[in-house]
């Protein structure tokens, strides 16, 4: 085989072309084995699966529906359980408004597309979910940064100078509850005036809630998309409350835009799975779902207190770390000194165990941002794998001083 020439090379998309290949990736690779603690998957635990349930729910779905093997248009009925979601959410939406996605990654891209031109400014967090991240990148946009902290969030002073000073970005990105990656949830005075700043200054803010039906306190206050109707456009799935396989999520949107996300959609998969749809449709008309989010909530509510426990215990003075009300990740700040890239090599490769390195989630100026940080997930680990792995992560940042 001969070598490939200059001339035969492949002329790939200049965001491609641009893209460096991640030294996270290439660790995360070394992580196999049976040995190896992962704090790095925000996956739901496998044995909370309400697989039993859903084996009866697919079986009369097959008993009920010959086609639903077939490929068919987004299965209507389902929602009207996703207004019924959203209801219990406090949320009040039509089926009209539902516009269904494969998955939240997906709902996210659609959402952006609506609106973001190649090159467009998008006004984010300094700290944000890097699957938003890279699900823009295409689009080559111009991140708008704000700054964003463990106490209480993004911050909304920064939000109103930036749109006050006539800077109009094509939209903004947020999370109301489980921030992912700082493990924050917004407050209720926070929430409506982020909504009420999209509504006043008319951009469009995208809310992204994975984890909103994951609360751990009694109460916890409703979306932004339940202040305003118009301008936030809520992404919702049920991939972290039910299963991550099913790939079924969903935008709530202003009717008149459903069709321009039929034409967005068709360049991608042209529509969701039917299979999933009708099989969750026939699941939750079972009324088993409010059962299992009791369980779920219950188990990931020990592992997050086992976390936040052996934190405590284990790492050193001058640590400090947010402490979720809902979502499964905690967000750990160390002393400046220390880089948590680093930290990871040393702890995957003498302490078998595995975190995400802040830096990944940075998005703003400073090419420093987020260094002596790192995410923790406490959802795919039992309470005793984790207060091990937080053991030996402590002693792999002992051996790094």
């Amino acid at each position: 085989m001969t070598a490939t020439t200059q001339q035969d090379s492949f002329q790939l998309a200049r965001w491609l072309r641009d893209a460096q290949p991640e030294a996270l990736r290439e660790l995360l690779a070394e992580a196999g084995g049976s040995q190896v603690l992962t704090f790095a998957l925000g996956l739901p635990p496998t044995e909370c699966f309400p697989q039993e349930a859903f084996a009866r729910a697919t079986a009369e779905l097959f008993r009920r529906d010959p086609e639903a093997l077939q490929l068919g248009a987004p299965y209507q009925p389902i929602k009207r359980h996703i207004v019924e979601l959203m209801r219990q959410r406090g949320v009040e939406c039509t089926e009209e408004e539902v516009f269904l996605t494969s998955g939240a990654q997906q709902a996210l891209g659609l959402a952006a597309g609506l609106f973001l031109e190649t090159g467009g400014r998008v006004l984010l967090e300094e700290t944000s979910y890097l699957g938003f991240h890279h699900v823009i990148k295409p689009r080559s946009p111009q991140f708008v940064t704000v700054p964003t902290n463990l106490d209480d969030g993004i911050d909304l002073d920064a939000v109103e100078a930036v749109l006050s000073k006539g800077e109009r970005p094509a939209l903004m990105y947020a999370m109301s509850d489980g921030h992912n990656p700082l493990g924050i949830s917004l407050s209720p005075a926070k929430r409506t005036r982020l909504a009420e700043m999209a509504r006043n200054y008319r951009v469009p803010l995208i809310e992204d809630d994975p984890y909103g039906f994951l609360l751990y306190d009694e109460v916890q206050p409703p979306p932004m998309r339940a202040q305003e109707k118009r301008w936030v456009f809520y992404a919702g799935s049920l991939s972290k409350v039910l299963s991550p396989s099913l790939r079924l999520g969903w935008l709530l949107v202003p009717p008149e835009l459903t069709s321009r996300l039929s034409i967005l959609r068709q360049s991608m998969d042209i529509d969701s799975s039917n299979l999933a749809q009708k099989a969750a449709t026939v699941y939750l008309e079972s009324g088993h779902l409010t059962t299992h989010l009791t369980a779920l909530r219950r188990e990931l509510k020990a592992r997050r207190d086992a976390m936040l426990s052996a934190l405590e215990r284990h790492f050193p003075a001058g640590c400090r770390w947010s402490r979720p009300s809902s979502g499964v990740f905690v967000w750990v700040e160390l002393p400046k000194h220390v880089n948590t890239l680093e930290l990871l090599r040393v702890s995957l490769r003498e302490e078998k165990v595995v975190f995400v390195p802040g830096s990944e989630f940075w998005c703003g100026k400073d090419p420093s941002g987020g260094r002596n940080c790192m995410r923790l997930s406490f959802s795919n680990l039992a309470p005793a794998q984790i207060e091990e792995g937080i053991g030996r992560l402590a002693r792999a940042l002992k051996k790094i001083g």
